[in-house]
């Protein structure tokens, strides 16, 4: 905290900035992200640039992008020298659905300027930008291999969720259809500053290219598992005819659930993933067809 008082700098409250200032938890979090001499880091809020430093001494390169100017600034003095740190300073997203090209492009850059290179994420996630980074991130082409940051436990909660849970959503199946999610471990408000109002969680996210070969149409898939959960306590057949209501019939959505063997009256959240990935094909294949 000495170091923002000396730069002059200020949490700002609105860009969900809590800093972690327990260096030993920071190792932990480089430890679990396993990182490598073909491994490119994309880290989303630079900080002070401490977290980025680790990252450096053990990746080919690091990609970290920081929003406000003035912990650019700071981050760049700090990181000086490193000749494998890209510090881009934008909002790594353009909008809640897409990813800032100037992001992407540097990660790519860094991906093709040696054969074997793979791209982890690892972070101590700004608390407003967490859901909309992991999902767009496992939409594009070329995800990371492996997602380690902090976020708040009650959005790792969410992600680990089982069917037929409070905490089960879109998200959930997003990320359970495509990798292997786990929370390493739980992290009280004290270890940040400014203290937030909740504990957060160390995840580790895998890929899981078996699980992801079998989806053929991600966009859609992605598109369709929000639009289930879309009014949340709505029975499928009435969820299903009113987000493709130009689409398909009645008479064609009560064909596809009881091909299924779906009963009219089950939820969304009730369907694990084999079953809302059968129930999205049989649905594209209708509408496409």
């Amino acid at each position: 905290m000495r170091r923002f008082d000396e730069a002059g700098i200020h949490p700002r409250t609105r860009l969900g900035q809590n800093f972690l200032i327990d260096l030993n938890l920071q190792q932990i979090l480089v430890d679990n992200a396993r990182l490598g001499p073909l491994d490119v880091v994309l880290e989303v809020g630079t900080g002070t640039g401490s977290l980025t430093a680790l990252l450096a001494a053990q990746a080919a390169a690091v990609v970290t992008v920081e929003l406000d100017r003035n912990l650019f600034r700071l981050a760049g003095e700090e990181l000086h020298g490193l000749e494998n740190v890209t510090l881009l300073e934008l909002d790594v997203l353009k909008n809640k659905n897409r990813l800032h090209p100037a992001v992407l492009d540097a990660i790519g850059e860094q991906l093709a300027a040696a054969p074997g290179r793979q791209l982890k994420l690892v972070a101590n996630l700004p608390f407003n930008v967490a859901t909309p980074l992991l999902s767009n991130l496992l939409a594009t082409d070329r995800p990371p291999r492996t997602m380690t940051v902090t976020i708040q436990k009650e959005l790792a909660d969410r992600m680990v969720a089982r069917p037929g849970t409070k905490d089960y959503g879109s998200l959930s199946i997003w990320l359970q259809s495509q990798c292997r999610v786990q929370i390493v471990r739980l992290m009280p408000p004290t270890v940040f500053w400014p203290r937030p109002k909740v504990t957060s969680a160390i995840i580790h996210v895998v890929l899981d290219d078996a699980l992801r070969a079998r989806i053929p149409d991600r966009e859609f898939f992605h598109g369709f598992i929000r639009a289930m959960f879309f009014h949340r306590r709505k029975f499928l057949r009435s969820e299903l005819f009113s987000a493709f209501k130009n689409r398909l019939t009645k008479p064609e959505v009560d064909e596809i659930l009881d091909r299924l063997g779906l009963d009219p009256t089950t939820r969304a959240e009730q369907l694990g993933v084999d079953a809302m990935l059968a129930l999205a094909e049989l649905v594209r294949a209708e509408v496409s067809g």
